[in-house]
């Protein structure tokens, strides 16, 4: 699938959330999303604000060694992925990787790349880059799916 980048100019923490809870409503329904970009860059903040879209209240912590945090709610499942620290992309497997990738379930993955190999295709990707010190945060999403079109043309604008 052909995809064209959409940008989204982010100035802010509580901006990033708000971003994450606009995104977060679209992903009703389930869907896989990779987050990507260095270390402090705001894919954590990201999840905050989707996981604000399903009701959740409180703290989101990176599942750094945990590797996943599933979030029950009424109608679906939210599971954050932290991969930072996988050594290899094998032992995905041995956690049983597969049964949180079911229909219906959101799943969010940090640091996709040392999954590759063992991840489903996602329907979206975000890549979040630090602009200079002070400007912000440009966070780019690419479609990889028609679902992930989907999501993307009903963002509102920031």
């Amino acid at each position: 699938m052909e995809s064209v980048d959409t940008y989204f100019e982010i100035v802010g923490e509580d901006s990033m959330v708000a971003f994450g809870e606009n995104l977060g409503n679209q992903l009703q329904g389930g869907g896989v999303v990779f987050l990507e970009g260095e270390l402090g860059a705001g894919k954590t903040t990201l999840s905050r604000g989707i996981l604000a879209a399903f009701g959740h209240v409180g703290a989101v912590k990176s599942p750094t060694y945990t590797l996943v945090e599933p979030y029950q709610f009424d109608d679906t499942t939210v599971c954050h992925f932290d991969l930072y620290r996988l050594g290899d992309p094998e032992e995905l497997e041995y956690m049983g990787i597969r049964d949180y990738f079911t229909e219906g379930n959101l799943c969010l993955v940090e640091w996709p790349v040392r999954g590759e190999g063992f991840l489903p295709e996602a329907d979206l990707r975000v890549r979040i880059s630090v602009g200079k010190v002070g400007s912000g945060r440009r966070v780019c999403v690419q479609a990889q799916t028609a679902r992930g079109q989907q999501i993307i043309n009903g963002l509102s604008p920031c």
